[in-house]
C-alpha cells in the first residue's frame, strides 16, 4: 500500500553520504594493489600501501553495518512514534527496490558473464559458490563454506546479504516489541553476538563473516539510534562536546584502524571485543557528524565526498569489476611490471572507472527502481 505524500515526516542526515564514501574507499583500497610479482610486493612502497595504509580496509564494511543498524532503527524510531505503528511490508518493498537490483545484476555477472569472459581470454572458470545461496540472500555462509568465489564481484556480496537479513527481522523487532523493551533486547543481541564470536575467536571466517558475529555491529548503530532519539541528556551532551572530545575519538578511530592487530589479535577475549569496540567509535563518529555542534569538521561541507556517498551501494558492489577490467586491461598492455603501475596507475584507473560504472548504474539502472521507493516510505530523505 502506498502513502500518501502529504502524510509523510522528513528526517535528513546530511553528513552520513560523506560518511558512506569513506567506508567505501577503505574497502576499495583493501581490494586494490593485487600482483603475482614478488619483486613488486618485496618494495618498501607496495608495503607501506597494501599492508599498512588499506591493510584494514575491511572495517569499511563495519562502519557500513553500524550506519545501517543507526539509520534503519531511528528512521523506524520516528514511524513509529509519528504514527502508533510500523508498515513492514511498506519497509520490505523498500529495501527490495533498493538492494535487489543492483545485488541480482552482480549475481548474474558473477555466475554467467565472467566464466563466458575467462572462457574467451583462454582461462578455464573454476566457481566453488552455489548459486542458491546467492538467490536467497545466504551467501555470507556460502563463502564461509567454500572460501572466497572464482568470480570477485560475488565475493564482496556477503556483507550485503548479511544487510539484507538484518533487514527482515529488525523491522519485525521494532513493530512487535514495546519501547521500553529496547534497551534491553539491543543489549542482549550486542552480548550474544560477543559469545558467539569468542567461542568462535579462532575460526577467523566465521568471525568475519557469519550472521551473528556482525550482528553486534547492526545493533551497536541502533542502540545509538535509540539513545541518541529518547535521551535529552545524551542528546545534549553529544551537542555540546567540546571540541576535545572528538579530537580524542578520531584519533582513538585512527589508532585503532592502523594498529589493529597489534591491540586486539591477543587471545579469544580480544578478538572477539575488537568488533564491539570498534562499532562503538564508529556510533559515536555517526552521532557526532550528525548532532554535535562543536565537530572538528562536517562532511557536507565537502560537495564532491557528499556526492559520491550518493553512489555508494553502486560503488560497492561494482569496484571489483572495475579493478579487474583494469587489471587484467593493463596486464595485456605490459603496465603491470613495477610498483607505480600497480599503486598508482592501476589505483587511479580503477577508481575512476568503478566510479563511472557506479554513476552509469545509478542513472540508467537503480534509479528506476528507487522512483518507486518513497511512494511506500512514511518517512523520507535522510
Amino acid at each position: 500500500m502506498q502513502t500518501s505524500q502529504e502524510n509523510k515526516t522528513r528526517v535528513f542526515f546530511p553528513n552520513l553520504d560523506g560518511l558512506r564514501f569513506f567506508c567505501f574507499l577503505s574497502v576499495f583500497l583493501y581490494h586494490s594493489f593485487a600482483t603475482d610479482y614478488e619483486a613488486i610486493r618485496g618494495t618498501q612502497l607496495y608495503y607501506w600501501v597494501k599492508y599498512f595504509l588499506a591493510r584494514n580496509g575491511n572495517l569499511g564494511v563495519n562502519f557500513f553495518f553500524v550506519l545501517s543498524g543507526f539509520l534503519i532503527t531511528y528512521l523506524l524510531l520516528v514511524e513509529k512514534d509519528r504514527f502508533g505503528n510500523i508498515k513492514v511490508g511498506n519497509f520490505y518493498v523498500r529495501r527490495i527496490l533498493r538492494i535487489w537490483p543492483l545485488f541480482y545484476f552482480c549475481v548474474f555477472f558473477g555466475f554467467v558473464l565472467f566464466p563466458q569472459l575467462k572462457t574467451m581470454l583462454g582461462q578455464t572458470p573454476n566457481e566453488t559458490a552455489h548459486v542458491a545461496y546467492y538467490l536467497t540472500f545466504l551467501n555470507n555462509f556460502d563463502f564461509i563454506k567454500n572460501g572466497l568465489p572464482d568470480a570477485s564481484v560475488l565475493g564482496i556480496l556477503w556483507s550485503v546479504a548479511i544487510e539484507e537479513q538484518f533487514y527482515v527481522f529488525w523491522p519485525l523487532l521494532i513493530y512487535i516489541i514495546p519501547f521500553k523493551y529496547y534497551k534491553h533486547l539491543f543489549l542482549s543481541i550486542i552480548l550474544l553476538s560477543f559469545a558467539f564470536r569468542y567461542y568462535h575467536a579462532n575460526d577467523g571466517l566465521i568471525l568475519e563473516m557469519h550472521s551473528l558475529a556482525c550482528i553486534s555491529d547492526m545493533t551497536i548503530g541502533a542502540l545509538a539510534a535509540l539513545v541518541i532519539y529518547r535521551s535529552k541528556d545524551f542528546l545534549a551532551w553529544v551537542t555540546n562536546a567540546p571540541k576535545w572530545v572528538w579530537i580524542v575519538l578520531y584519533s582513538l578511530v585512527f589508532i585503532t584502524y592502523f594498529f589493529r592487530q597489534q591491540i586486539f589479535y591477543h587471545g579469544s577475549f580480544l578478538l572477539a571485543f575488537d568488533r564491539m569496540f570498534m562499532a562503538f567509535l564508529f556510533a559515536m563518529v555517526i552521532l557526532e557528524q550528525n548532532f554535535a555542534q562543536h565537530s572538528l569538521f562536517k562532511l557536507s561541507k565537502y560537495k564532491l565526498i557528499s556526492k559520491l556517498g550518493t553512489y555508494t551501494y553502486g560503488l560497492y558492489c561494482l569496484h571489483m569489476i572495475g579493478i579487474l577490467i583494469v587489471s587484467k586491461g593493463l596486464a595485456k598492455l605490459g603496465f603491470n611490471t613495477t610498483v607505480y603501475h600497480v599503486v598508482f596507475l592501476e589505483g587511479i584507473l580503477s577508481f575512476v572507472l568503478t566510479i563511472l560504472l557506479a554513476v552509469l548504474s545509478y542513472h540508467f539502472f537503480e534509479s528506476k527502481f528507487l522512483k518507486l521507493k518513497d511512494r511506500f516510505a512514511r518517512i523520507t530523505k535522510y
